[in-house]
């Protein structure tokens, strides 16, 4: 037994509002330069709905994640080496850009800069990629909230699966239809495939923490990795020629707190812990005939961290007291598999994925409201969940490989647990026939319904910090903010990296706020035309064009405008004095706040690549 730990998330799907704040926010602080335009780290899904990139579930098509061979043993689905050898060149099983989208800005210099007519002057779209006049036709949620399902929501590929299951058409009447979001970001998973899938051995897993990260030095832009991943979060940056993915925040993560996404969450529905793992049976967990027996072949290695053996074994390899700790309070740990109503994403792709997500019973409880009926009362919501098959079939071949009594199995604990607490609420006695109908006891709905209805800060993230020991082995061989392309190498225009050019970047990055803020001018151009843009403007000094003109200043009677616009100079001018040398929080650490897409070198514990074979 090798116990290792594992840094995980779980998602409660029904405290998704589909807002996108932690896509926006991942955006911003990853993403936001050139050769990662189209890249999402983060994104946020509606379902029904083809995913992004479009039909990435369509393995039959893209060819990601592993499968068995006659021999039960486990291979990538893309092919072994001599396969990788033969397309190494030219990847045929990869998504082009028009699978993802072609990102636009618009061109707001026409909107300012027209001439005088009879006409109002356009913004038109501008392609990113080629900087280009285009048409807009697909983005990275472009059916949210089912926009446009009736054109393209018999396209999912879980749907298309279903029809073809049940030999009958699913429809997607508007009136009868159910929908939820799915977040999304790398799975960091136990036995990933995108790993596996590179020639050049650059992906790697750390060991202190099972954060998956590429070593932008070893990358040689095979993309190898992105038909390798069956969940298509492996992009390519077409101006740097690497692979790039969701670092997990690391930098964050290495001092306890959490990723950028969880952070700005405004449903609160994220949970990062950590998990305690047997290392050595992760093949053999991953390698189950069954398909519909890897959820729980995965629960199996999740390993007691109230064990004393389990105790022993870690402390034994090396994991500190202030870890094992972490893993006996960890939220994630008490949702997967304490309380089991936790589930994976597409455990048939067997790469034993470490996002969990609760599945959402809302689309059960708007059928019941809309119908009239009571959607609190355990009777109608135990009966609709046995009734509505459609989106208990749907759930499971998202979560379950196609199980749809482990899928009941969870809405009917969610449900029990609306109807209990309810009682409670009310002032009523609790009615312990519905935990009893569940499997589970009132004090266990009532433990559940704390972790995810009223947990607070440090009860959601419960993330052991790096220890100073091991500072050595987490510095990076070359800060991942100063590699080429990486964040933090824009420029500091006041209108964003690349800003007006012909391959603009539409959002401004954190380390062009920084620079403004440390440098000697505080708005980072000293030339702006007469005009500001208030969205970059980091309230530091008064920069030119922020005011009018005060052509008054010479005025003998003294007028109210001129004193004033004196006096907002004045203001703003002891604020640029007084202000703070750098942004709020931890900004001023760099490093800490916003990392790279990628490390430049090994940022953790020595790796291990593809076959299992140390990285120094």
């Amino acid at each position: 037994m090798r116990i290792m730990a594992q840094t995980a998330m779980v998602m409660a799907l029904d405290k998704c509002i589909g807002c996108h704040t932690c896509s926006v926010t991942c955006k911003q602080a990853w993403t936001n330069r050139a050769g990662t335009e189209y890249v999402w780290f983060n994104n946020v899904e509606t379902r029904p709905g083809q995913g992004y990139p479009r039909r990435y579930e369509d393995q039959e098509k893209w060819k990601g994640g592993w499968e068995l061979n006659s021999r039960g043993k486990l291979k990538l689905k893309a092919g072994g080496r001599l396969a990788k050898l033969f397309g190494i060149f030219a990847s045929p099983v990869q998504p082009e850009l028009n699978d993802y989208y072609e990102p636009w800005t618009y061109d707001y210099e026409n909107l300012i800069n027209a001439p005088a007519g009879n006409d109002f002057p356009v913004a038109k779209p501008k392609s990113l990629i080629t900087g280009e006049d285009m048409k807009i036709e697909w983005s990275a949620n472009w059916d949210d909230s089912l926009g446009g399902s009736e054109r393209s929501g018999q396209q999912d590929p879980v749907l298309e699966k279903m029809r073809r299951d049940a030999e009958e058409k699913v429809k997607l009447e508007f009136d009868s239809t159910f929908m939820f979001y799915l977040p999304r970001i790398c799975e960091h998973c136990l036995n990933p495939s995108c790993m596996a899938s590179c020639p050049s051995g650059a992906i790697y897993k750390r060991e202190e923490d099972g954060i998956v990260l590429v070593d932008q030095d070893r990358c040689r832009g095979w993309r190898q990795c992105v038909t390798g991943c069956p969940y298509k979060k492996m992009y390519f940056n077409h101006r740097s020629g690497k692979a790039e993915k969701c670092t997990f925040c690391y930098p964050r993560i290495e001092v306890g707190l959490p990723t950028v996404c969880a952070e700005t969450c405004v449903g609160r529905l994220r949970y990062i812990g950590i998990f305690l793992y047997d290392a050595d049976r992760v093949t053999a967990a991953a390698s189950v005939p069954n398909e519909q027996d890897l959820y729980e072949a995965q629960l199996d290695l999740m390993m007691d961290p109230n064990d004393p053996a389990v105790i022993a074994a870690a402390r034994a390899e090396g994991i500190p007291e202030d870890w094992l700790d972490a893993a006996r309070r960890s939220p994630v740990y008490a949702l997967a598999k304490e309380l089991r109503v936790a589930l994976p994403l597409h455990p048939e792709y067997r790469t034993m994925p470490m996002v969990w997500y609760v599945p959402p019973l809302s689309p059960i409880v708007d059928v019941l409201q809309e119908q009239g009926h009571d959607g609190e009362s355990a009777d109608n919501l135990f009966g609709a969940i046995e009734a509505l098959r459609i989106p208990v079939e749907y759930l499971a071949e998202i979560f379950t490989a196609g199980d749809t009594d482990l899928v009941t199995g969870v809405l009917r604990k969610l449900a029990a647990m609306r109807a209990y607490m309810r009682d409670i609420t009310l002032g009523d006695a609790p009615d312990e026939r519905i935990a009893a109908d569940v499997g589970m006891t009132g004090a266990q709905i009532v433990a559940m319904y704390r972790l995810m209805a009223v947990a607070k800060y440090e009860e959601r993230y419960v993330i052991p910090s790096a220890h100073l020991e091991d500072a050595h082995n987490l510095e990076e061989i070359g800060c991942s903010l100063d590699v080429e392309g990486g964040p933090g190498m824009g420029q500091t225009g006041v209108f964003g990296e690349a800003s007006g050019r012909p391959t603009p970047v539409a959002v401004e990055n954190f380390a062009a706020l920084q620079a403004r803020q440390r440098g000697e001018d505080p708005t980072g151009n000293g030339d702006l035309g007469g005009r500001v843009n208030l969205l970059n403007w980091d309230g530091r000094g008064a920069p030119k064009g922020l005011f009018p003109a005060n052509n008054n200043r010479g005025a003998p009677d003294g007028s109210a405008s001129g004193s004033t616009g004196e006096g907002k100079g004045a203001v703003y001018d002891q604020a640029e004095g007084d202000g703070p040398a750098s942004g709020p929080g931890r900004q001023d650490t760099g490093r800490q706040d916003t990392g790279g897409p990628d490390p430049g070198g090994d940022p953790g514990e020595p790796g291990r690549g593809p076959g299992g074979a140390e990285r120094p």
